[in-house]
Parts: C-alpha cells; sequence; structure tokens
C-alpha cells in the first residue's frame, strides 16, 4: 500500500507541478503589476482593521486562521526535508516562491470575497463557491469541494498530529497514543464551538506562536554570527549552481525549494480562501492584500528562520536523488524536526528539542483547527441547503479519529498522503484561478482607482463589471462611499 501511495504522490508532485505553481505566481506578478509589493504598506495597515459583524470576522482574524492553516510542520520538518534532498540552495527558491506566491494568494483570497454569501448567519466561500459562481461550472466546484473536504478532513491532517507526537516523543519520552488522546480532546472542544471560536483561537496563539519562533532563531543566529556570511554566501551558489559541492543540483534545488514552498504556503491552492471569505471588508481586494501579507510570514519569516537555524548551525544532511551523500554531518539522522531540534539545541542545549518540540505543538495544533474549518465549508457547500446536519457531526468524528491515528502511524504514509492531498488541490485551484484571473484583475483595478481618488474603496460589482457577485450588489447599496481613507 505505502508503495502505490508513494508511487501516486510521484506522478502528482511532479515536476508538472513544481513549474506550474512557479509560473502562476510569476504570471499573477506580471499582470497585477506585482501587487504583493507595491500595496506592501497598505497590507500591513489592513491587517489591524477592526471591522466585523455577527456574520463576518475581522480582517485579522481571517488573517490569522489563514495562518494558522499556513504555518504548520512544513515550516520546521518541510524546510528541513528540503535542505536534506535539495541542498541550501533550496531555501533561496523557497523564498523566490513565496515572494511569487503571494500575488497568487491576492487573486484566490480577492476571488474568495467577491464570490462569499451567507449561509445562515455565517459568511461562506472559497474555492468551490467562486468556481460555481465565476465559472459557472457547478460539476467542476463540486469535484473540488470533494477533493477539499477529504484531503482537509482525511489526507492532510495525519501529517501535523504524526509530527506532533514524534516531537513529543522525542523531547519529553510520551508515547505517541498518549500524545494522540490528548490532541483529539483539545481539538474537540475547539471544533465542537463553531466558526467564531475557531476565529478567536487562531488571534490569540497565532501571533505569539510566530513571535516566539523567531525571537528563538535570532537567539541562534545570535550565537552562530560568524557563520552567517558563509552561509547567505553557500545558500546564493548553491541556487545557482556556482558551489563546488552542490553545483550539480540546481534542478533539484528549484524543485523541492518550490515544492516545499507550495506545501507551507499553499498560495495558490485554494486553503486561505476559506478563512478570507468569512471576513467582514468593504472591498474584496482589501482580504487579498492581507493574504498576500501571510505568505510574507509564512515562508520569508518562519520557513527562513528554520533554514537559517539549520544551516547556521550545520545541523544537516543532503544526499542527492541519486542517493549520493555530499553533507553527512548528522549520521543516521533522518531529515526532518531533527534537524531543527538538533540547531536549537546547540544553543538551548538539552531543552532545545523540548522548545521545538512545543514550537511544532501550536503550529501544528492550529493547523489542524485551521483544516477542519476548512472540511466543514465544503461540506456545507455540498450541502447548502442543511438538509442532512449530522453530516457535520460525522466530519467531527471523522476528523478526530483520523487525528489520533496519524499520530501514531509511521511518518513517510502521513506525508505522502499529505502530498497527495496538496497535490490535487493544487491543480485544481491554480486552473481555477487562472480561469477567474479577469474576474480579479477587474476588481483590483477597481480598487487602484478608488485609492488614487482617496477614498476608502467600497466594491460595486455592477461599476467593475463582475457578474454573480450579489453578495457585493446589496452591501455597496446599504454603504456607498465614505469621502477619505
Amino acid at each position: 500500500m505505502e508503495n502505490i501511495i508513494n508511487t501516486i504522490v510521484g506522478y502528482i508532485w511532479s515536476d508538472a507541478l513544481v513549474y506550474l505553481a512557479l509560473g502562476v505566481g510569476i504570471y499573477f506578478t506580471i499582470m497585477t503589476r506585482a501587487v504583493q509589493i507595491r500595496y506592501f504598506k497598505e497590507m500591513i495597515r489592513l491587517l489591524f482593521d477592526k471591522q466585523s459583524s455577527s456574520a463576518g470576522i475581522s480582517s485579522f482574524q481571517a488573517f490569522c486562521m489563514a495562518l494558522s492553516g499556513r504555518i504548520g510542520v512544513g515550516n520546521i520538518a518541510g524546510v528541513a526535508t528540503a535542505i536534506a534532498a535539495g541542498g541550501p540552495g533550496a531555501v533561496f527558491w523557497m523564498i523566490v516562491m513565496g515572494v511569487l506566491g503571494g500575488a497568487s494568494a491576492f487573486i484566490e483570497s480577492t476571488l474568495a470575497q467577491v464570490y462569499k454569501h451567507k449561509v445562515g448567519d455565517q459568511y461562506r466561500g472559497g474555492s468551490p463557491f467562486y468556481i460555481e459562481r465565476g465559472l459557472k461550472l457547478k460539476p467542476f466546484a463540486i469535484i473540488v469541494a470533494i477533493v477539499t473536504c477529504l484531503s482537509y478532513g482525511v489526507l492532510v491532517p495525519g501529517v501535523q498530529a504524526n509530527t506532533i507526537a514524534d516531537s513529543f516523543n522525542t523531547a519529553f519520552n510520551i508515547p505517541p497514543v498518549v500524545t494522540g488522546i490528548i490532541l483529539v480532546v483539545l481539538l474537540g472542544i475547539i471544533i465542537f464551538g463553531g466558526v467564531k471560536r475557531i476565529a478567536n483561537f487562531a488571534g490569540k496563539v497565532v501571533p505569539v506562536m510566530a513571535i516566539g519562533y523567531i525571537l528563538m532563531m535570532v537567539i541562534v543566529l545570535a550565537f552562530n554570527a560568524q557563520n552567517i556570511p558563509a552561509m547567505f554566501a553557500l545558500i546564493f551558489k548553491s541556487a545557482f549552481g556556482m558551489d563546488a559541492v552542490f553545483g550539480g543540483m540546481v534542478g533539484t534545488a528549484i524543485s523541492w525549494g518550490v515544492r516545499r514552498a507550495v506545501f507551507s504556503n499553499v498560495a495558490g491552492a485554494g486553503e486561505a480562501t476559506f478563512s478570507s471569505a468569512a471576513a467582514e471588508v468593504s472591498h474584496p481586494a482589501k482580504q487579498g492584500l492581507v493574504q498576500s501579507f501571510s505568505i510574507y510570514i509564512d515562508t520569508v519569516l518562519v520557513c527562513t528562520a528554520t533554514a537559517l537555524m539549520i544551516l547556521s548551525t550545520g545541523m544537516y544532511n543532503v544526499v542527492t536523488p541519486e542517493g549520493i551523500t555530499l553533507v553527512d554531518n548528522m549520521p543516521g539522522i533522518e531529515a526532518g524536526t531533527a534537524f531543527t531540534q538538533a540547531a536549537v539545541s546547540t544553543v538551548f542545549n538539552q531543552y532545545g528539542s523540548g522548545f521545538v518540540a512545543i514550537a511544532i505543538f501550536l503550529f501544528a495544533f492550529t493547523c489542524l483547527v485551521a483544516y477542519y474549518y476548512i472540511a466543514e465549508t465544503t461540506l456545507v457547500y455540498l450541502d447548502n441547503k442543511l438538509r442532512y446536519p449530522i453530516l457535520k457531526h460525522v466530519l467531527k468524528l471523522v476528523f478526530l479519529i483520523v487525528c489520533f491515528t496519524g499520530s501514531v502511524q509511521s511518518i513517510g504514509m502521513m506525508w505522502a498522503l499529505g502530498d497527495i492531498g496538496f497535490g490535487s488541490m493544487c491543480y485544481l485551484n491554480f486552473i481555477a484561478i487562472l480561469l477567474l484571473s479577469k474576474v480579479a484583475l477587474k476588481v483590483l483595478k477597481d480598487y487602484d482607482e478608488q485609492m488614487k481618488l482617496g477614498i476608502n474603496p467600497v466594491f460595486d460589482p455592477r461599476k467593475a463589471g463582475v457578474d454573480n457577485a450579489d453578495f457585493w450588489i446589496e452591501y455597496s447599496n446599504e454603504h456607498g462611499h465614505k469621502k477619505s481613507l
């Protein structure tokens, strides 16, 4: 079974997907005139917009919910795997993909806002919603909803749960089965509390965990300051084949850098579209910009923090695709969280593994909470009249069972299932946002024009030339334009 799953992973995560993700990022960066760079200051301002309602959450809460899904084990174990398989040059391409991915994140999150609507007393939206309303392809939307629900409800959670259990076993000698039980209890408390509780939880925990992890990186780099110049030189030279040891790994470095960036920040895969649609904003582009900023936090800050700690301390191995060992600084140690734990332990001694284990728990736990929200939202799409409310309870139970099972299964199997889930969604959503790019660009043009006039942008789909955005017609009729920003 494991061999079959790994074969499927090989087909899904071929170079075709790697270069598709890279190409989509470049395309949207050009078409939006680098929206993720030219509106950088505006992103930060919008992040703290406190606008919310009984139906919608604030931009900051939506940002934290999306970030809780982006920041997970990919930021720690995934980065270590990229270095082990692609060499130090993979870090450079990971950052490049992070910057380019900001444009893809803007497009998908803007589309999620354009086509959102109310289901009961909450805003709902996401990739299936904009495929049905924007492309008018309901069969395609149903396929995306099913794949997304299965991915986040069954295939992907095991990666996070398994990494939590493994790190706690390494750091504190806690048996995986015990960690699995505790994890299920804590998750149950959160997910049975509804969307508002999920949003409040993410808003409190995500900023703390991200700041704490960056602080840990600063301390590790401070203790290894003498290695920093050589480390950056190694990253750059390896990325372009100019290093004597890693000179032949350029293609592999690009492949693994892009692959792990996509796995970590999932820009363009549709993940953040569900929380983006839940936000209360006056213009769809506002949430697009906020979510674009989350890519910087995830990849450019958190992923890079992991990479720099590993490389500056030399706690890594590198093995080529042909099985040739180029670096063997940690004999017998498999790539993953162990690299990061060893790097942090060079400064914090025996406490290093514990610090990383706690960071992994916070990252992965918030990730699991976000995963459940996404799975539930796609279920609501598939059963939009809530004819079978029991399905929500079934989903909760299945999700908790998967998390417990993932805690005690092999790490290889869990990563393979996660790769299948993420990869499948990437292909489907990349196609969708490319087909809907004209709509997103119209929305951006409308936002640009209102910003130039110095008014607080309010979206009216009739003026922007966008169809089927019923929610926004009602919204613009009620709110109109405020005079200034």
